[in-house]
């Protein structure tokens, strides 16, 4: 069992848990042979006996450990010691991607398509070394302080082999690739629709597929069509939401190919956002023979030289490949008739010749159409117009080319088959929601324009669409316990999520934020996230033993705190100079701000006979039972360790235990450690014997303490 302050592989010290997953839990370790801070990953102690869990755990490090790559969290070590699995990987100092979107609402998408840019490096370098992550997400996606990406718990990986690969729907449901959710094959481009997914809600700040249940959302993968970003946020550029509706397709073969593919779209992306060059993956027309028009033309040029500028230059190896495809076209084949006799330059004269015929035919064509149809315009009713592409007249000759639509009735259908009917007929869709007594949920009420209207092709037309009859007031719970609003929202049936936060106004166990907001109308069973304070913000107290006054002034700066008294001592462990105690040990949790008071070592006391030191290496546990029957768990207790000769080497306020108590160069063999909490005692009710009424007396609260014998072992 992991705790804080044990080393494991005589060189990680464990500081703190900073996070858990499915099968593991990670923790902030320093490696004392490099002098550095880790992440330890170590496997849950209901699995490290698993035999299956433990191959998986170690096929991840074996995968990972070969991965090196600036936007992939590096693995440093991997060890198993007294039945404890862990694996030793690089300390990202930042958030999760999950926790940035949630602070922001929502991202630009300048700032999405960075984003997605290193992530997708940081999945090519897997790809290229045949390793599948098969669970991106954003919360396995880490941002650090300084704005570097990585991606991170390749905890499914595994290595990619030419044979078809299976595995089990691991990953989260609302990120997981359609043939994921089937259980079927998955491969580099189930990658590439985690990734869309992702990029979906950092645009638009929420997932496209939600659903009451894991199996719900999974269908929601196989069946129905990825809504369009611009839905939720319009002003999402062209080009960005085609890179994400072609990440998101459901076959396969209809995604990016390759995460270099991907990379050089996102780059042009931020180049030319507004423009459409993102080209749809057609398996069906992949052998067809089709013409380059002048504007696929132009694209290929400008994605050429983009790439070039990004240093994407793949031009010996594709000349390779070019020369090598060029050979096998110019082979003469052997037959019974004569060679035929190539020649390149008449080729492309006739090529030419051939491109300049059917840019004069068409232009032709053009010109007689516009005389035949042009000249019966004026006057004509629209109404006696046939189909629902019929062209309006132009006022102009700039006008043209507009075209004109009848708007469809699409009253009383769905919403799905109401936005479908209408980009049948090339018209955008906007929907917005009121109850309704006597329509459906989620049928079209009402259109802003009506059934038959003739307007623009491309225009949006609103839907008015039904909550159903029902919807309910959220109720008020903000500065309520926790106790007293789970039992207010779950009593009036809504579910209920906890979260805590840190809070300088709100007291320390009430409720200081709720998700959605007081009388936001929802409906019955919408889940109500409620954030409990925690308090003021504690803050670590870092280790200042072994450091120069100077250095343990600025470490103790830094961490919010401030430096109190400083004693000049003898001491045979450190050296003259270096900090040899500090009144609160490394790893407690103190308010900001709090003094620290320190002793300075002036060397080994000189004396004829040598002295005893002693040192204390230990966990302070929670009051038991038997020492604090009155005890809740979670209540502050204030600690002091006190040497026999009267020094106090810990005085602190704590409600996390085990504490952490490292100490050296103590001249006493033992101690005395004393914890002291409050109690409140119940309420008592009397009867006055004169007035005959009834008296009632509240709890009071006490202070209860106790004292443990602690020895000390010899250095």
């Amino acid at each position: 069992m992991i705790k804080i302050g044990m080393m494991i592989g005589d060189r990680y010290e464990i500081l703190e848990k900073i996070g858990t997953g499915g099968m593991s839990d990670v923790y902030k370790a320093k490696c004392h042979k490099l002098n550095r801070f880790v992440a330890v990953k170590v496997l849950k102690q209901e699995f490290s006996e698993n035999a299956n869990f433990v191959s998986k755990f170690r096929t991840e490090a074996q995968a990972a450990a070969g991965l090196m790559h600036p936007n992939i969290v590096n693995v440093y070590d991997v060890g198993e010691e007294n039945g404890i699995y862990y694996i030793v990987m690089e300390l990202v100092e930042g958030i999760t991607l999950k926790k940035y979107i949630e602070k922001k609402a929502r991202l630009s998408f300048k700032e999405a398509v960075s984003i997605a840019i290193q992530v997708s490096m940081g999945i090519e370098a897997a790809h290229n070394n045949h390793i599948i992550h098969r669970d991106i997400k954003p919360q396995n996606i880490m941002i650090s302080r300084d704005g570097k990406v990585k991606v991170t718990d390749f905890g499914i990986a595994k290595a990619a082999t030419s044979n078809t690969i299976t595995s089990n729907v691991m990953g989260s449901v609302h990120y997981t690739s359609p043939e994921q959710a089937r259980g079927g094959y998955s491969d580099e481009k189930s990658d590439i629709y985690s990734l869309g997914i992702t990029m979906f809600e950092m645009l638009t700040g929420r997932v496209p597929f939600n659903g009451e249940t894991t199996v719900a959302i999974a269908i929601k993968h196989i069946q129905e069509e990825l809504p369009s970003p611009k839905e939720f946020v319009p002003e999402i550029p062209n080009s960005v939401e085609g890179i994400v509706l072609k990440c998101c397709q459901k076959s396969p073969d209809r995604r990016y190919q390759r995460m270099q593919d991907l990379v050089a779209d996102l780059k042009q992306s931020l180049m030319y956002p507004d423009e459409n060059f993102v080209v749809p993956n057609d398996p069906d027309m992949e052998g067809g023979t089709r013409t380059i028009t002048p504007k696929d033309m132009e694209q290929i040029k400008r994605r050429t030289a983009y790439q070039e500028n990004f240093q994407y230059d793949e031009r010996e190896s594709l000349r390779a490949e070019a020369e090598e495809i060029y050979e096998e076209e110019l082979e003469p084949e052997e037959d019974d008739g004569d060679e035929y006799d190539y020649n390149p330059k008449m080729e492309r004269v006739t090529t030419i010749l051939a491109l300049l015929g059917g840019v004069v035919i068409c232009v032709i064509v053009i010109i007689l159409a516009v005389h035949v149809f042009g000249s019966g315009d004026s006057g004509r009713n629209p109404d006696n117009q046939t189909g629902s592409g019929a062209t309006a007249p132009p006022s102009s000759d700039q006008d043209a080319d507009i075209k004109y639509v009848k708007v469809p009735d699409v009253q009383d259908k769905s919403v799905e088959e109401a936005r479908n009917e209408l980009r049948g007929y090339g018209l955008n869709s906007e929907v917005i929601y009121e109850e309704s007594d006597t329509v459906a949920v989620g049928v079209v009420i009402r259109t802003n324009i009506a059934a038959g209207t003739e307007i623009q092709e491309g225009s949006t037309i609103v839907l008015t669409a039904s909550t159903g009859p029902q919807s309910f007031a959220v109720p008020e719970v903000l500065n309520s316990s926790y106790e007293d609003a789970y039992g207010r929202l779950t009593g009036e049936g809504f579910a209920v999520t906890r979260e805590e936060g840190y809070s300088d106004e709100v007291e320390k166990g009430l409720v200081m934020a709720q998700v959605p907001a007081a009388e936001t109308r929802v409906a019955k069973g919408t889940n109500i996230t409620v954030t409990v304070s925690l308090g003021r913000e504690r803050v670590r107290v870092p280790k200042l033993l072994g450091y120069s006054e100077q250095d343990g002034t600025i470490a103790a700066i830094e961490a919010g705190l401030q430096i109190g008294s400083v004693t000049q001592v003898y001491h045979s462990e450190y050296e003259e100079g270096m900090i040899c105690y500090q009144s609160y040990s490394q790893g407690s949790y103190v308010e900001p701000g709090t003094a620290l008071d320190i002793k300075v070592s002036m060397g080994p006391e000189t004396a004829d006979e040598p002295k005893t030191i002693y040192r204390y290496n230990g966990s302070i546990m929670a009051p038991s039972v038997e020492e604090a029957p009155d005890y809740v768990k979670g209540t502050e207790v204030a600690i002091t360790l006190t040497a026999d000769d009267g020094m106090v080497l810990l005085d602190t306020k704590t409600s996390s235990f085990p504490q952490a108590a490292n100490y050296y160069g103590l001249k006493s063999s033992g101690g005395t450690i004393t914890m002291t909490y409050t109690v409140t005692t119940s309420g008592t009710t009397s009867v006055d014997p004169v007035t005959g009424s009834v008296i009632t007396m509240p709890g009071m609260t006490e202070p209860r303490s106790f004292s443990r014998r602690v020895e000390f072992v010899p250095e």
